[in-house]
């Protein structure tokens, strides 16, 4: 018993540690936009909402006009409307975005509710080494904590039906399904976006079916040049900012 309530308290911890070191990589975000944004409002679409991370960065830092929030999660959607987030200003979409509109299977973690659209490699050694860590604490045989059945839109069929004509920030948060939002949006979309900002996995625990190499293949192709890249703490994980030449 005494065990299980101390590696609880141990889990928590680490996870405070974890938003401590994140926070500190958002602020340098932050400072970024601040420095490259000449709006006074701006608009955003935020996809991979989670727990209102990124709706409440902005709110805090940036006078919105509308930020756009997608969170495929039935149960953090939920939190996210408990929290009153849905307003004129909030608009949130129980959505995840995609190439095509259509229905997948959406695979949630127990370490940070986060999910993907993406298959799990349970052979990659990232895959083992997080797998065994996250065992100790939440005994249990893997991390896995649901499976979801979810809607996925397209971006700019969903832009078009809001009338959504200017977007200052996309913010894509994924685990791994970031190639196939920015490869749905059209070339007339492309031009009405100021900044991409995503996150993009190199650990082999995510299957894709893509590399850094074709998003930025991409997303030259659209006139966006690579303006910041950030390294996140303890993960082979980093953070991108493109932004629109034209």
């Amino acid at each position: 018993m005494w065990f299980i309530v101390i590696n609880n308290i141990l889990f928590k911890l680490l996870m405070i540690f974890i938003d401590l070191l994140d926070r500190n990589n958002k602020k340098k975000i932050v400072n970024f936009f601040k420095k490259n944004l000449d709006k006074s409002l701006i608009n955003v679409i935020d996809i991979g909402a989670h727990k209102g991370e990124t709706i409440d960065l902005f709110l805090k830092n940036f006078k919105i006009s509308k930020i756009y929030s997608f969170e495929p999660n039935k149960n953090l959607f939920n939190d996210l409307i408990k929290k009153k987030y849905n307003s004129e200003i909030i608009i949130l979409s129980n959505l995840g975005v995609g190439k095509n509109s259509e229905k997948k299977e959406l695979n949630i973690f127990k370490d940070t509710s986060s999910s993907t659209l993406n298959s799990i490699n349970v052979n990659s050694e990232y895959f083992k080494r997080k797998n065994k860590i996250m065992s100790f604490f939440l005994q249990n045989e893997n991390f896995f904590k649901d499976k979801q059945t979810v809607n996925i839109c397209n971006l700019s069929e969903f832009m078009k039906d809001k009338k959504i004509e200017k977007i200052d920030i996309l913010k894509i948060d994924t685990e791994g399904y970031e190639f196939n939002i920015i490869d749905g949006i059209s070339e007339t979309d492309f031009r009405n976006i100021k900044f991409i900002y995503f996150e993009h996995h190199y650990d082999l625990m995510i299957n894709k079916d893509y590399k850094f190499s074709d998003i930025n293949k991409l997303l030259k192709k659209n006139n966006f040049q690579k303006k910041y890249k950030l390294r996140m703490k303890y993960r082979k994980s980093f953070e991108y900012i493109y932004e629109n030449s034209i």
